[in-house]
Formats: structure tokens, sequence, C-alpha cells
């Protein structure tokens, strides 16, 4: 990647460190001018500055991919993204969504899952390019599923401290859009595994994550180890972005999610739920 385009992606997300961090396989992170509340949630303001990111991503790795077809460079056009957690930690890669704080806001409820996190989710299903999870500790709610959402999954072995994956919703009373659902279907097609993931609100240890196929690989080491492996890892599958067909491929590999998290539309929650039954019986 050329210094004229570092600046331009630089210029782009110039201020603050936010909760993730989209990067290059040549590691050029690109932060937010977003500083969430809370160091281990996501806010819809830092989910919002993902979007963007990606785009840049997308525009650059076009660029080199139309300029090799040109050329008729049959090793250009390689390409492929990682997200990892905030750097300078390693005790989360996301707890989650900052749910108490977002539900606060009356619209959340109705415009957050349609209108803000399907989307995103729907992007990264559909990337034109190998999108790589760097889960640099615990991998909470809609974290989780942000990195199910991404081809590939990397996380720390949890031998440094601890680290989780979970979807923990159930113990706390929120219901899951479809969008979830869908994800889960297509990404864990083991139906004991679901059970534990949505129903049981299972605690997986990486290690578990690893042997029931939540994960690609798990790292020994702090942040930046987990960033290294990915980073190499990125590398080694980056020239299956040449052909141009990796994203129109996950479009049809993931018709069924990106179908169901567009008709995400009616507000679910257990209050809801619970008043339609009492109306019903």
């Amino acid at each position: 990647m050329t210094r004229s385009c570092i600046s331009q992606l630089q210029r782009f997300v110039s201020g603050n460190s936010n909760q993730h961090q989209v990067l290059y396989p040549h590691v050029l992170p690109l932060t937010s001018s977003v500083q969430p509340p809370a160091a281990d949630s996501d806010t819809p303001d830092t989910i919002s500055a993902i979007k963007p990111a990606l785009d840049v991503v997308e525009k650059h790795w076009r660029e080199g991919w139309r300029a090799a077809r040109v050329s008729k460079d049959e090793a250009g056009g390689k390409g492929a993204v990682i997200i990892v957690g905030k750097r300078g930690q390693d005790k989360f890669f996301s707890n989650g969504l900052d749910f108490a704080n977002a539900t606060k806001d009356p619209s959340f409820t109705p415009n957050f899952f349609p209108l803000t996190f399907n989307p995103l989710l729907r992007r990264l299903l559909a990337f034109p390019i190998p999108t790589v999870a760097a889960i640099n500790g615990h991998c909470f709610a809609g974290g989780m599923m942000l990195s199910l959402a991404c081809d590939y999954r990397i996380m720390t072995d949890g031998s440094k401290r601890n680290a989780w994956m979970c979807m923990n919703e159930i113990h706390f009373g929120a219901a899951w859009p479809l969008s979830f659902a869908a994800i889960l279907r297509a990404k864990v097609p083991d139906p004991r595994v679901q059970r534990q993931i949505a129903l049981e609100g299972h605690r997986f240890t990486p290690k578990d994550a690893l042997a029931v196929g939540l994960l690609d690989r798990i790292v020994s080491g702090d942040t930046e180890a987990v960033l290294d492996e990915a980073q190499a890892f990125a590398e080694s599958i980056s020239g299956l972005s040449t052909s141009g067909a990796w994203g129109l491929i996950k479009r049809d590999l993931y018709r069924d999610v990106i179908e169901a998290s567009s008709r995400d539309v009616l507000p679910r929650n257990v209050v809801a739920d619970d008043a339609a039954a009492k109306a019903r019986l």
C-alpha cells in the first residue's frame, strides 16, 4: 500500500482509538473518532464507524484489482481485512453491545438492528475479500456475532488471562433478532452447539470453541501475538481475492442470512412478548 493511501486512510478515520480497529493485511489501523463510554462494549456510534472504514478498504482493494486486470498481473488484486479488539489491552475483543445505555434511547428497539447492526453484519457476510476476526479477549453477545460474520476467527488461547466466547442474552432476558439466529444456523450447523450457544448461554473457552468449530486457530500470547498470527494468516489467504469472485460466492452462500436480516423490522423484547401473551391468554 502506498504512502498516499496510508495518509488517506488515516485522515478518514483520524481521532481516538475505538473498540475495534479494521486492518488491512499490511496492518494499517483504522481508528474512528468515536470513543465509546466503556472500553469493552460496542455502541451504535462505534458500529457505525466500522462501516465506512470497510468502504475505504474495499475501495482501495478494488482499485488495485482493476489495475491488476488491466496489466494482466495474475498475482495482483490480493486482499484481506482484519478486525481486532482495542489494542493496548488483551482483556476484551468485545463484551457485546452497550445494552444498558443503548436501550435508554426509545428508538433503539425498533431501529438499531434493522438500521445499524444488521447492515454491518450483511456487509461482512458479503465482503469481497477475506475477513479475519482477531479475537484478543472476551467475545460476548453482539461481539460474538460480529466475529461469526467474519470468514475466519483467530483467538487468544486464554493462557495469559481468561477469555470466553458466549451469547449471554438468555441470562439477562434479551430476545435475539432474526439476524443472530440466521448467522448461528449458517456458521454453526451442529444443533447441539446451537443449543449451547443460544439457549444455555454457555461460556466457551478458546480450546472448547476451537473444538466445536467456532474458531479456526488459537494463539498463545497478548493482543499483538493474536494480531501477528491473524496478519500471517490473512497474507496466506489474500490470493483468494484475485479472481474477484469471493464476495459473489458469499452472497449466495449466505443468501438466507442476508435475507433474514433484512426482515428484522419488528420490535421484539420480553416485555412486548409478555404483553402479547397476556392479551392472548
